[in-house]
């Protein structure tokens, strides 16, 4: 070990942010490729007469290849490092885009999206383990913060190239084509997050990061019963709001008689509201504790929220504008739907996973957090070829829009599910056996009882 006297500097903080610059950019470009499909729904539909149930197994594969990359227990980070392990993932998600848009054969096109699947999970892994050595002791939260948002603006983006890319939309092929340029974008971001990263190797002192987490499926007895519930209300609230995102933009179109460009930038409420809310939502939990009480207030506000969309008079239209992107009219209906949803979406997240530190001991809470993960990929994978399959079985189209109603049905029983678990946390934090989910905040510190 150096000596004081011969002991490495501290990177500079310009260095630190650049190096969460790039990752953030390598993220970026794995989530817009994700979403990039979603927009051109309608267009896959017309021109290679796929079904919705098959649209949602294109969904469903990505989840499948996620689980696998969750069992290898990020083997390939621990042995090759960060540095190349976040480049040669992002080369796979760049692979993966390509082969999605290559050619018509829906098997091709599926294999495209389950190497997404197998790339893309273990990059985001990876960019976590960057950050907590790079940002140890420094500015995490922040740096955590800052990279989330920059993650979700490809999802945003992606959303919002109905508006700004509106000329691709004429097949199915040309708006994947520019996902695949900003997968290029993500290598590249990649690559000098590596050299940078290579350059500061035995120039600077940089921390250690901590080991993968892994799924430990002995530990499954040691957890209490709070914890399981957070599970559970996680794999229905995802199971629930990911799939509609999948349809969403698709369902905007059909159902709702809107323009692709307005029903883009309807559907990008949902993680521009997760960019902005979700950190304030942070924020105010920490002071005011109450997190099972704010868990069952995000589930009960979602709800209803399915079948208003479906059921209730559209409203007026209002002139939804999104800064530097574009406007479109919308129906104040949907607006309000979506804008609750977004909420939701940021609230939910914002509470649930931080709980789990509250109520593990530091020692398992890897393997908590991987076995939740995984539960929650099992229920994201299942829901979207269900949904497919209701509107197929219902003849779900501009012609009999009631055929979407069946799938609007479905996503109420999964969010009446997650009141049902969040209404059985709360009670479980109110009583004897309580974590202090309810009572702990910033000034009375945390302790962790499971």
């Amino acid at each position: 070990m150096p000596s004081p006297q011969t002991a490495l500097p501290e990177p500079s903080p310009l260095y630190r942010w650049l190096i969460l610059l790039f990752v953030s950019l390598a993220m970026f470009g794995n989530y817009y490729v994700y979403d990039s499909m979603w927009p051109v729904l309608d267009l896959m539909r017309s021109d290679l007469d796929l079904s919705y149930q098959q649209i949602g197994l294109l969904s469903s594969v990505y989840n499948a290849a996620a689980l696998l990359v969750l069992l290898a227990g990020g083997y390939a980070i621990d042995r090759w490092g960060t540095k190349k392990a976040i480049t040669v993932f992002a080369v796979i998600c760049l692979f993966a885009a390509v082969l999605t848009v290559i050619t018509p054969k829906y098997e091709v096109i599926l294999a495209g999206r389950f190497m997404l699947g197998i790339g893309a999970e273990p990059l985001i892994v990876a960019a976590v383990t960057v950050l907590s050595k790079w940002f140890k002791g420094k500015e995490l939260s922040f740096a955590f913060g800052i990279n989330l948002s920059i993650s979700r603006l490809g999802s945003a983006s992606a959303d919002w190239s109905t508006s700004f890319a509106s000329p691709l939309y004429t097949n199915w092929q040309d708006p994947l084509w520019l996902a695949t340029a900003v997968a290029g974008i993500s290598v590249t971001a990649a690559i000098l997050y590596w050299i940078m990263e290579r350059r500061a190797e035995g120039r600077y002192q940089v921390g250690t990061s901590s080991a993968a987490e892994k799924v430990d499926f002995k530990s499954l007895y040691k957890f209490s019963a709070s914890y399981w519930y957070i599970v559970a209300l996680c794999v229905v609230f995802y199971a629930t709001v990911f799939p509609f995102r999948t349809f969403a933009i698709d369902y905007f179109q059909q159902a709702h008689g809107i323009s692709r460009e307005a029903a883009g930038l309807l559907s990008s409420l949902l993680p521009v509201a997760a960019i902005i809310l979700t950190p304030l939502f942070g924020i105010w939990v920490d002071r005011v504790g109450r997190r099972s009480l704010f868990m069952a207030a995000g589930a009960l506000v979602m709800l209803p929220l399915f079948l208003a969309v479906t059921y209730l008079p559209p409203g007026p239209e209002i002139n939804l504008i999104i800064p530097f992107i574009g406007s479109a009219m919308v129906p104040l209906t949907l607006f309000i739907v979506i804008f609750l949803l977004g909420a939701v979406f940021s609230l939910i997240p914002a509470v649930m996973w931080p709980s789990v530190a509250y109520i593990v001991k530091e020692q398992r809470l890897g393997t908590a957090f991987a076995i939740m993960t995984f539960c929650q990929q099992i229920g994201w994978m299942i829901v979207p070829p269900i949904v497919g399959l209701l509107n197929d079985m219902n003849n779900a189209s501009p012609e009999n829009t009631a055929g979407y109603s069946p799938g609007m049905w479905f996503y109420t029983g999964l969010a009446a599910t997650g009141l049902y678990f969040a209404f059985k946390l709360w009670r479980s934090e109110t009583g004897p056996n309580a974590h202090g989910l309810e009572h702990i905040t910033t000034k009375t510190g945390m302790k962790a009882n499971s």
